[in-house]
């Protein structure tokens, strides 16, 4: 099974912007495992409170930005996250906020492409925002860069699974998935 981290694609411009939001609910199991709090004898300790881990904020970005990415030629191509060029946090996500990724293309060739995006938290009681933070990604095209690397890659799409497909039907940006990948 593949975790996707993004709930629904709001707007997808063809090799310019994508945005996307994730909704954090107690439902979620991860979040139990996940109390950050100062340590017990510190004059200003907060109690524990569960938030959502800032590795799954980077990988709901990694995610958003590869649509656009993989979307800018229609998906014919296998789309790597290549590296995280820089990512920075002023707040953490928590139950009951919706987490919004707004992801741009910076440059965008034959070998790959890089990304600049935003997350902005949600208050999903008063719909008030906040900024969470920045993300920069860099991401490689390898059905072109393979040759070169001498990579033994399976021949079906495994970056754009029908899972990805079907989030970009249900949010109205592609046509009906055809067929299980």
């Amino acid at each position: 099974m593949r975790w996707i981290w993004i709930d629904r694609i709001l707007e997808l411009e063809r090799a310019t912007r994508c945005v996307a939001v994730k909704n954090v609910t107690l439902a979620e199991e991860l979040l139990h495992d996940h109390f950050p709090a100062d340590p017990e004898g510190v004059a200003d300790a907060r109690r524990a409170e569960p938030v959502f881990p800032n590795p799954l904020v980077i990988e709901g970005m990694a995610q958003t930005a590869g649509i656009l990415v993989g979307h800018a030629n229609d998906f014919q191509e296998r789309v790597l996250l290549a590296k995280i060029r820089r990512a920075s946090f002023v707040a953490v996500a928590r139950p009951g906020q919706t987490i919004r990724y707004d992801a741009q293309v910076e440059r965008i060739d034959q070998s790959g492409a890089s990304t600049t995006g935003q997350v902005t938290l949600i208050d999903s009681a008063t719909g008030q925002s906040q900024p969470m933070g920045e993300i920069e990604l860099m991401f490689s095209h390898i059905d072109r860069a393979k040759g070169d690397l001498g990579l033994d890659l399976p021949d079906h799409n495994f970056v754009f699974t029908s899972q990805f497909m079907d989030l970009l039907y249900q949010s109205g940006h592609a046509p009906r998935p055809t067929s299980q990948a």
